[in-house]
């Protein structure tokens, strides 16, 4: 079976967005997603088939104060209104489908990051309640949002030990895959001043959370080039942007935004066929 494996990235995930919305066009019935951070939350809209709607929902709230914003760190301790971005948004707004989602006859796996035990646990979709509480679990990256307590368990992003779920992709049974990354080709990740930082915080209070901060540039490119020995064994598709993604993690700028999505849509459109055959 394949395996579609979601790299998360922030507001990158545009491009993951428009990957999706492209399969969706193309009919691509892909019955095993796994994915962090906003690869999961991108996911849902792929499993729902509410095509389009990522690319909404950043259209219209980008500038909605409640939607992203320094001030939120003040007035929610997290840079996102998580009550209006996870519960107003798709309960009221840009309604998410949950019927068709939960009808889904495949696997949608959402990865989040155990703080505690120092190991990424994968939730169900059928585990998604009306806060989406498994996605403010995934996308919960330490000093930028609060972490997410489920089943009196404190979650951190998902990304941070797992940035490319491929191993769960295949410890779940998938031989081949579908892997979406949202950085350019070469790219390399280097040990960031905001994570030392964030490890030196947590070192005494969570040392396995601190730990995942300081080694996460390694594991990282390791992972990358995992997929690459995958790719060259016919055993995995990678799909990665075309165009520059020199942007910053919340990026606000809706055109360039939109022309990474356009990016993702058009690399699947112009090579619908291998992946369909793949599929």
């Amino acid at each position: 079976m394949t395996g579609l494996v979601l790299e998360g990235g922030a507001f990158r995930g545009l491009f993951t967005a428009g990957v999706l919305d492209a399969l969706l066009d193309i009919k691509a019935e892909i019955k095993y997603i796994v994915g962090v951070s906003a690869g999961a939350t991108n996911a849902y809209s792929y499993v729902s088939r509410q095509r389009g709607r990522n690319l909404e929902i950043m259209e219209r709230f980008m500038d909605n104060k409640r939607y992203i914003s320094y001030g939120n760190l003040i007035k929610c301790r997290s840079i996102m209104d998580l009550d209006f971005v996870f519960d107003e948004i798709p309960n009221q707004h840009c309604i998410f489908d949950y019927k068709t989602f939960y009808e889904f006859d495949g696997k949608m796996l959402a990865g989040a990051f155990n703080i505690e035990t120092g190991e990424n646990e994968y939730f169900d979709k059928d585990l998604l309640d009306k806060r989406s509480s498994i996605l403010r679990a995934s996308i919960a990256i330490p000093l930028m949002f609060p972490f997410e307590k489920i089943n009196g368990q404190y979650y951190a992003d998902g990304g941070l030990s797992e940035p490319i779920p491929i191993n769960k992709s295949i410890s779940d049974g998938n031989d081949k895959h579908i892997i979406v990354l949202t950085r350019n080709e070469g790219y390399r990740k280097k040990q960031s001043k905001a994570n030392e930082l964030t490890y030196r915080i947590y070192r005494n209070r969570y040392p396995k959370l601190a730990k995942v901060l300081r080694e996460r540039h390694i594991k990282y490119n390791e992972q990358l080039d995992f997929c690459k020995k995958l790719e060259d064994s016919g055993k995995a598709i990678i799909i990665r942007p075309s165009i520059s993604m020199e942007i910053n993690r919340f990026e606000r700028n809706k055109v360039r935004l939109k022309e990474i999505y356009q990016n993702g849509y058009n690399l699947i459109m112009k090579d619908k066929e291998r992946i369909i055959n793949y599929v």
